[in-house]
């Protein structure tokens, strides 16, 4: 809320006393500023703190700039005085207005550590110790352990622990090699001629057999000896032997380099 001055020839929130002087419609050299500052003063007392820090750094920051430009026309020099320089002290509120707010923050810590201080100081430390015969003693961890049981304890702790070793006896693992597919398949897919990779592992239970199976084919193809071909999207992979070529002793034979999978 904007204070509210009263003056012979001016009666009004403090804020437009500024704005009138400033366009010149009030004569700044006819307003007394002392019965204003004193009736301000008055207000602050009689209102014990409880005026808000907002009214109160606006009546300070305006006050300030009245005074300014009054003393500018009291003191010897030019008789007029640009009104933007009789504002100058309008950019100054908001760090006026902040560093009030930084100054009541730190006003509370200040009180907030008295308070603490104040309790603080209601309590006593304790000088005297336990009384006399109120002894606590720990309990014996070793009672009743003798050397005999110590050297013991000792030596299975220190002792070396047996690795163990699990029977793996029991467990069959098929290796089923590419190589030797391929070999396979190389000898038994030119009698067949074209056939389709279902029919292929047909009687094949295990899925490591047909994966294989499946990698052999596209080794023969890479190879230039099967062709493969789907009639359709998803449909069956038909397999066609188009000849034999160079090298398929090392096919039949089971040399020929390729990627083994052992399963």
């Amino acid at each position: 809320m904007t204070y509210v001055v009263t003056t012979p020839v001016f009666s009004g929130p403090i804020e437009l006393l500024l704005n009138l002087v400033s366009s010149h419609e009030v004569d700044i050299l006819e307003i007394e500023l002392a019965p204003v500052v004193d009736a301000f003063v008055r207000e602050v007392l009689n209102a014990q703190g409880d005026l808000p820090l907002e009214q109160l750094s606006e009546f300070l920051l305006v006050a300030a700039i009245l005074l300014e430009m009054k003393s500018r026309r009291l003191l010897p020099g030019p008789d007029h005085v640009d009104g933007d320089e009789d504002l100058v002290g309008w950019e100054e509120r908001d760090l006026l207005l902040a560093r009030l707010l930084e100054l009541r923050a730190y006003a509370a810590a200040a009180d907030l550590f008295v308070g603490l201080l104040d309790q603080a100081g209601k309590s006593l430390p304790r000088v005297t110790g336990l009384d006399e015969g109120f002894v606590v003693q720990p309990p014996d961890l070793l009672a009743g352990v003798t050397p005999e049981q110590l050297a013991r304890g000792y030596e299975r702790a220190t002792e070396e622990q047996p690795t163990a070793i699990v029977d793996l006896s029991h467990v069959t693992v098929d290796a089923v090699s590419v190589a030797e597919t391929v070999a396979v398949l190389a000898r038994d897919l030119p009698s067949r001629g074209s056939v389709s990779f279902r029919s292929l592992v047909e009687g094949i239970a295990t899925r490591i057999e047909i994966i294989v199976h499946f990698l052999a084919v596209l080794e023969l193809c890479k190879l230039g000896r099967v062709s493969l071909g789907q009639g359709v999207t998803f449909g069956d992979l038909q397999i066609a032997w188009i000849g034999d070529a160079p090298g398929d002793e090392a096919i039949e034979s089971g040399d020929l380099e390729v990627d083994d999978y052992d399963g």
